[in-house]
């Protein structure tokens, strides 16, 4: 490539003879394409232009219906709103690339400017009449470029004001729906309307106020065409009713019997049980599908903005409601899926009603009349379907049952309250959130199967990691994530989707010190989640391959890596979570630094032992040492930042901070080979020959082969003292450790046996009593006798 390529550019060559040729040969080659650009510049001018005006009459029909919409009708102004702030959006992306390119004509006319005034002022007495010849070829190229550039530059000047002025319109438009968005907002959220029950007792006036808005907006019109007219949203339901009845009849055929004939034979033998028990079901999903794929059709052939608006709505309604039922098909028993059916009806009617009502564009005053009485007949609906099938359906399905009962209940107060847009987007909301979770709730059925057939729990972390990453990860990133698109989804119902957005967008918390949105909190629970598996999988990493060089000291041996891994995988995600919120290091510092004395002298002994552990942690004691300190002597079970735990021979657990451990001069009793010096005191009776004591008691103990003996150190008896009754010896023998108790107890037994067997003395501590008689006395007092 770098070979065949041209440079496009004059690099550093032997002298400047070969530069100027060089730059002929460029400028020939630029100037040529310079020609036919400007010649395709004058088409792309003409073609700009025409776009400009389609979107200049675009941006006036939506002036247009923007500004006469009346704020009663909700649907029908936020649907001119989306219109209008879309068509916006859409504008920017576009003339985004045309600014870039007409700053780089004006930034190419003055590097030619400069191109010229070089080659103008060039000494030429210096130069060989071929570089002379090279030099004036360079400057007219240089100055035929510059003219082109300069006659292209007005004409994309001339174009830019159009730009501009059409930009201007637009803004001003996307501003205005902005602010219709924010009033429309406002009544959804804060103001609402007037309470049902005031409403009860004017429902003559309101049922009269409905029929003038319905004479309004839906009496037929022959004097103008409109693609809004009654007589499309009449034909579309009739369709709708037709497409549904030929997607019913298909898969009643093709399921009934087609499908049914086939499960007689033995292949399906072992699944034909459970097919004909979910055949209705079945026939229900699919035909909604099939109903789904028909109005896809229809919105890919018909170019009509009702019937796209209308067929979008009921294409995501039905896919929704598909994605449902197949979630039941693949989770729910046989025995168990019709009362699962049951209990998500009313929830799916209620969404049909809002889903229809917002293709009608239906105004406010109907709304706000049906939507109350129609809410509370759902609600007892749901209610009694809850009651009397809540023990038919998997317990998650009852969970969702009871908080689609909340739901309802919630909306039918506010609805009767006078809030009945709110409860529509929190209905809506909740039939999009339990869909992401019937989804997931499958997914990750069908995937505890798959763990349990294939024994995932029992592979290496070098095995199953890809399973976990799915299960650990990317589940909970997409619950975190179906919460903001439920939200969003529910929004786009009223054409508030690019609003919502932005809301996510928009800091709640805006400070120079902190900067928290609900996208930004999302994004840190994301980061969370992904840190949390990597540090389980690093663990899992680090004690395999410890396990695979020596199982017995894998867990000690791990330890600090382990820790140094869980600091520094936090660590990057601490910084990432402050960089996200926009946390000021500044303000780090400042909090920090008033701080820092009291959490000094309030930390001094945490820290002491943090130090003292990560110093245990290097290598002075690992899990599985035997240890004694204070007197207590057991086996270390874990080591801490700020603890070391052990397992005392008594069997109780005991914990010790690590400075108790640095300042009691603990004793690490295997840390070089596991065996310890016992020293087991014995005497025999004055007159034994303590040589032949010697000799006999080191080749009896010797020749025991006790298994807790170091091989290498044979026992040795030494003489110690001359005691009050005895003579003194000590046994010295290397024990293991953790058998030290039972070794010596042995040994002392073998001490015994032998200094008996042989008839050596084992003294013992006596003493002579001597008791002297002393004479009566004439003059000592006699006690008085007593009965």
């Amino acid at each position: 490539m770098c070979f065949a390529m041209q440079a496009q550019a004059v690099l550093k060559e032997k002298d400047i003879n070969s530069s100027l040729a060089v730059l002929r040969h460029e400028l020939t080659t630029y100037h040529r394409e310079q020609q036919d650009r400007l010649h395709g510049a004058k088409i792309q001018s003409e073609q700009a232009l025409n776009r400009l005006k389609e979107i200049m009459l675009r941006s006036a029909q939506n002036s247009l219906m923007l500004y006469s919409q009346k704020t009663d009708y909700v649907f029908d102004l936020t649907y001119a709103c989306n219109e209008a702030t879309e068509q916006y959006k859409e504008f920017q992306k576009q003339i985004a690339p045309f600014k870039e390119y007409v700053n780089r004509s004006s930034s190419d006319i003055a590097r030619y400017d400069s191109l010229i005034d070089v080659l103008s002022k060039m000494p030429v007495r210096q130069l060989s009449p071929q570089a002379k010849c090279d030099r004036d070829v360079c400057l007219a190229l240089a100055v035929n470029i510059r003219r082109m550039l300069i006659d292209n530059n007005e004409a994309l000047k001339e174009n830019m004001v159009w730009y501009n002025f059409t930009e201007r319109q637009l803004k001003n438009l996307n501003d205005y729906a902005n602010k219709r968005y924010q009033e429309i907002q406002v009544n959804i959220f804060r103001n609402g309307g007037t309470n049902y029950f005031k409403m009860l007792s004017e429902m003559n006036w309101r049922w009269l106020e409905a029929r003038a808005a319905i004479a309004e907006k839906y009496t037929p019109t022959n004097m103008v065409k409109s693609q809004w007219d009654v007589k499309w949203i009449i034909g579309l339901f009739i369709a709708l009713v037709v497409y549904t009845i030929i997607s019913l009849a298909i898969n009643f055929i093709g399921i009934r019997y087609l499908l049914t004939y086939l499960m007689k034979f033995k292949m399906f033998k072992g699944i034909q049980e459970g097919f004909l028990k979910k055949r209705t079901c079945i026939m229900l999903a699919t035909s909604v599908v099939t109903l789904a794929i028909i109005l896809g059709i229809l919105r890919m052939t018909l170019e009509q903005n009702f019937v796209m608006m209308a067929s979008n709505l009921l294409i995501s309604y039905t896919w929704l409601l598909a994605v449902i039922l197949i979630s039941m098909l693949f989770r729910i028993d046989s025995t168990q899926i019709k009362n699962a059916y049951r209990i998500y009806s009313p929830l799916l009617l209620i969404g049909l009603i809002v889903i229809i009502f917002r293709i009608v564009l239906i105004p406010n005053e109907i709304v706000n009349v049906l939507f109350p009485p129609l809410l509370l007949i759902c609600t007892l609906w749901q209610w009694s379907m809850t009651k009397h099938h809540k023990q038919q359906i998997p317990r998650f399905d009852r969970y969702l049952a009871y908080i689609s009962l909340m739901v309802f209940i919630i909306s039918l107060v506010c609805s009767w309250l006078g809030y009945t847009l709110f409860s529509v987007q929190l209905l809506i909301w909740w039939i999009m959130q339990m869909t992401c979770m019937l989804t997931l709730e499958c997914v990750r059925d069908w995937l505890n199967d798959y763990r349990k057939r294939k024994k995932i729990s029992e592979q290496p972390i070098t095995e199953k990691w890809r399973f976990q990453l799915v299960y650990f990860v990317v589940m909970p990133i997409l619950m975190v994530f179906s919460v903001l698109l439920s939200v969003y989804w529910a929004a786009d119902v009223f054409n508030l989707g690019s609003l919502t957005w932005d809301v996510f967008k928009t800091p709640f918390i805006d400070t120079p010190h902190l900067k928290m949105s609900l996208f930004s909190i999302s994004q840190v629970i994301v980061l969370f989640i992904i840190f949390n598996y990597l540090n389980h999988t690093f663990r899992a990493l680090v004690k395999q391959y410890y396990r695979k060089i020596d199982p017995t000291t894998a867990e000690s041996r791990s330890v600090m890596i382990i820790n140094v891994l869980q600091v520094v995988i936090w660590g990057i995600w601490l910084l990432l979570a402050l960089a996200i919120l926009n946390v000021s290091n500044t303000w780090l510092v400042v909090i920090s630094g008033g701080l820092s004395t009291g959490v000094g002298f309030a930390m001094k002994d945490i820290l002491e032992n943090i130090y003292y552990g990560i110093s245990l942690m290097a290598g002075r004691i690992k899990v599985g040492d035997w240890i004694e300190c204070d007197g207590t002597k057991g086996k270390v079970s874990s080591i801490s930042y700020t603890s070391t735990q052990i397992e005392a021979i008594d069997g109780s657990v005991i914990a010790f901070t690590n400075s108790q451990l640095f300042t009691k001069n603990y004793k690490n009793l295997t840390k070089n080979h596991g065996y310890v010096l016992c020293m087991i005191p014995f005497g025999v009776a004055y007159g034994t020959n303590m040589k032949e004591v010697i000799t006999l008691i080191e080749d009896t103990v010797n020749s025991l082969n006790h298994p807790a003996f170091e091989k290498d150190k044979k026992a040795k008896v030494v003489f110690t003292e001359f005691g009050d009754s005895s003579i003194n010896f000590k046994l010295l023998c290397w024990v293991e450790a953790i058998k030290q108790v039972y070794t010596v107890s042995d040994v002392m037994e073998t001490i015994y046996d032998t200094l008996n067997k042989h008839n050596i003395e084992i003294p013992f501590p006596q003493r002579d009593i001597h008791v002297i008689t002393q004479s009566e006395d004439k003059d000592t007092p006699k006690l008085p006798k007593t009965d």
